[in-house]
């Protein structure tokens, strides 16, 4: 990691809060550790954060409360709810909020670190990619017109296929988890969800086949991975 990474870690549970917070500055991120909603907004609006980490279930004001107020400062920093809630309304209700993920307890610091460094490559992939354009091999791939070109050929696809293969641009030669592209593309990772995504990655081949060079494979229990070659 080049430089720190600064974030904002909001956790009631004084003993996972500081396994959290000493966890995360041992792989390398400055996090700032706070016990409630209301003391990590203010500290929010006095430092420069670049993710935030909040539970859902704390005093003074509540991890959905905090993230209101924060999107209302910040629209892009990410937010990484959190929680022993498993109901659906209340997951739901977080990305409703503009949560970027949502960890139940319990969870490894595994998968934590995992997740933030999957949403910290998406943001910087979006900051440095402006015009939205991928380069996969001999396709050119247009986010936004939804459009993928080789030679004179184009094909517009949908809109799930077009959220589903920015996000294996996005995560080109490394594994995209298959949880996070479900939670981020069909906001629920059931199992109905899981076999749609399947067909999708399906139909992504078959728009793909043109160019040998360009593969997507399975990575047994984890997810995906686009193969392309490198761009210089």
């Amino acid at each position: 990691m080049d430089e720190k990474l600064r974030i904002l870690l909001c956790e009631d549970d004084e003993n996972l809060g500081m396994l959290l917070r000493e966890y995360l500055q041992a792989k390398g991120y400055s996090a700032d550790l706070f016990p409630d909603g209301e003391a990590g907004f203010k500290a929010f609006l006095k430092t420069k954060y670049d993710l935030v980490v909040t539970d859902v279930m704390m005093p003074r004001k509540d991890g959905f409360t905090l993230a209101q107020e924060i999107r209302q400062a910040n629209a892009e920093i990410p937010i990484i709810f959190l929680t022993a809630k498993t109901l659906k309304e209340d997951i739901l209700e977080g990305f409703k909020i503009g949560a970027d993920d949502y960890i139940t307890k319990p969870f490894s610091m595994e998968e934590l670190t995992f997740r933030i460094e999957a949403i910290l490559r998406r943001v910087r992939g979006k900051r440095n990619k402006e015009c939205n354009v991928y380069k996969i091999g001999r396709f050119t791939f247009d986010t936004q017109k939804q459009i993928l070109s080789i030679g004179d050929k184009q094909t517009k696809l949908t809109t799930k296929e077009s959220e589903l293969l920015g996000l294996l641009c996005a995560h080109a030669n490394e594994i995209l988890q298959r949880d996070f592209a479900l939670k981020t593309i069909w906001i629920d990772d059931n199992y109905f969800n899981a076999r749609s995504m399947d067909v999708y990655i399906t139909k992504l081949r078959k728009h793909l086949k043109e160019d040998d060079s360009i593969e997507i494979i399975n990575i047994h229990g984890k997810g995906y991975k686009l193969i392309t070659p490198e761009n210089d």
